[in-house]
């Protein structure tokens, strides 16, 4: 599935289900995308790649989404101020898709970061330790820490020379913003380039109020690369090979081994042991298993395939 796909569901996964997008010039396949594609569904329905549609139809069932153009490249700051129209006065999460990231063992970085928003209620950043050389190719932020990987910021430089660089902290792409940065960066002049540079924002949200930056747990792949993508291509494509496959009857419970699946939120109660068929039996309260390994489907495919 495309790199948007995966921001979304990242997004969806941290609670957020009204989807802004800025897009550009010659950038209408993304809405495409996340609509209905009559003649498609038309071609394959009741053939058995009926079931290639489940994971998308879910997700349009689940979000809203909605489209602004930015008028011109004048870097991510204009975008996001773009942005306003659809946001309004709320706080918001900023995901850059080319940084695809994933984390094998809890919460995607976006739904780390709603967590750290509900007790601080500010801004926040994303960050991760890059070789001091790389510095040139990242915002980059220091501060003072206030948690076990986090920090309050007190300084965020734009792509500095490694000579001159705070620290090795590089911004990545995924941002809680308050809504008053909208006005920061209406006053905001462009950087390098001509652009309008979010870190200049951030640095001047600092200095008002706070921002923080969190060291994520997890793996982040720049998909704006060659090597990046390549990279994230055999990831995804080994975890896909590595994963074992279950076949689900729809409207049934399954508990599931846990190692070697990677495991959705059950939905409703994984209690109900009558709709178990050919599976494990439901294991104790004291068992190791955790009950997100307890899945549910209610497609209306006979039997389908299920892969995690």
């Amino acid at each position: 599935k495309p790199l948007i796909h995966y921001g979304v569901d990242e997004a969806l996964e941290a609670g957020m289900k009204n989807m802004a997008f800025i897009t550009g010039r010659g950038k209408r396949a993304l809405e495409d995308y996340f609509d209905i594609s009559y003649e498609l569904e038309h071609q394959i329905s009741g053939t058995n790649k009926e079931h290639l549609l489940i994971e998308i139809r879910e997700l349009m069932a689940s979000c809203t989404f909605s489209f602004t153009r930015q008028e011109s490249m004048r870097g991510l700051g204009n975008a996001i101020h773009t942005g306003k129209v659809l946001v309004r006065d709320e706080p918001f999460g900023v995901v850059l898709a080319d940084d695809l990231c994933i984390n094998e063992e809890g919460e995607g970085v976006l739904a780390q970061m709603v967590k750290i928003y509900e007790k601080y209620r500010c801004s926040i950043v994303a960050v991760m330790e890059v070789p001091i050389e790389q510095s040139k190719n990242y915002g980059i932020v220091t501060g003072r820490a206030i948690e076990d990987d986090l920090l309050m910021v007190s300084d965020m430089v734009e792509k500095p020379d490694p000579k001159e660089a705070p620290s090795n902290l590089a911004v990545i792409g995924r941002y809680i913003l308050t809504p008053d940065i909208f006005t920061i960066l209406e006053h905001t002049k462009p950087g390098k380039n001509g652009e309008v540079q979010i870190t200049d924002a951030l640095k001047e949200q600092a200095k008002g109020g706070m921002v923080l930056a969190y060291k994520f747990k997890g793996k982040r792949f720049d998909c704006g690369s060659v090597e990046g993508f390549v990279q994230a291509t055999n990831f995804f494509y080994e975890l896909g090979k590595n994963a074992k496959k279950c076949r689900v009857y729809p409207g049934e419970w399954v508990a599931l081994p846990y190692e070697g699946f990677l495991c959705t939120p059950p939905i409703g109660d994984p209690k109900e042991q009558k709709k178990l068929r050919g599976c494990a039996e439901p294991k104790k309260k004291d068992a190791k298993v955790p009950e997100a390994l307890w899945v549910h489907r209610k497609q209306k495919e006979k039997i389908i395939p299920i892969m995690f």
